[in-house]
């Protein structure tokens, strides 16, 4: 585990601290900061920062 923020923790209603697991996703090889934390009360996982999302895909169907 690296660093503790506090933010704001949906679950448990109050600011709280948050950790940073070790990254198993692979954010971190590039140098990057891996994006997830987790609360330490609750352990609800928070995504902060640019999180890549899905890209829409527009189906189409035949005749």
């Amino acid at each position: 585990m690296t660093d503790l923020q506090q933010w704001p923790c949906p679950t448990c209603g109050h600011d709280t601290d948050f950790e940073q697991p070790t990254c198993i996703d692979g954010h971190t090889e590039d140098g990057g900061d891996c994006p997830e934390w987790a609360c330490v009360d609750c352990g609800t996982a928070v995504v902060v920062g640019d999180a890549h999302r899905p890209t829409a895909v527009a189906w189409g169907r035949a005749a």
